[in-house]
């Protein structure tokens, strides 16, 4: 398998396991509050939670989805500030970086 088989297959892996965990963040929010008062205001506060992990979650996908994208177009490596490669090290902490360190930094 080449690398770009396995940066697929981890972007893949871990869009799937977002996306679950989207779906069930989801479900939960959906669920009606208890009829007591005092119930339901913890209710709210952990749904403002979920909703918070919901969003990342959703985030990190588009992330995700535009790192599948340069793969397929080639620019996987390349950073969109500067054109210069991103470091194989970066791409393995983050692998849906579109920036080099320096353009990070900068």
């Amino acid at each position: 398998m080449s690398n770009w088989e396995k940066t697929r297959q981890r972007l893949e892996t871990r869009k799937a396991e977002l996306t679950a965990s989207a779906k069930e963040i989801d479900a939960e929010l959906r669920e009606p509050l208890d009829p007591d008062f005092g119930e339901q205001a913890v209710e709210l506060e952990d749904d403002e939670v979920l909703e918070g992990r919901g969003r990342a979650a959703l985030g990190e996908i588009t992330q995700i989805n535009t790192a599948l994208q340069r793969l397929d177009n080639g620019i996987y490596e390349t950073c969109a500030s500067c054109g210069n490669s991103i470091s194989q090290a970066r791409l393995e902490a983050v692998p849906y970086a579109t920036r080099c360190r320096d353009c990070l930094e900068g």
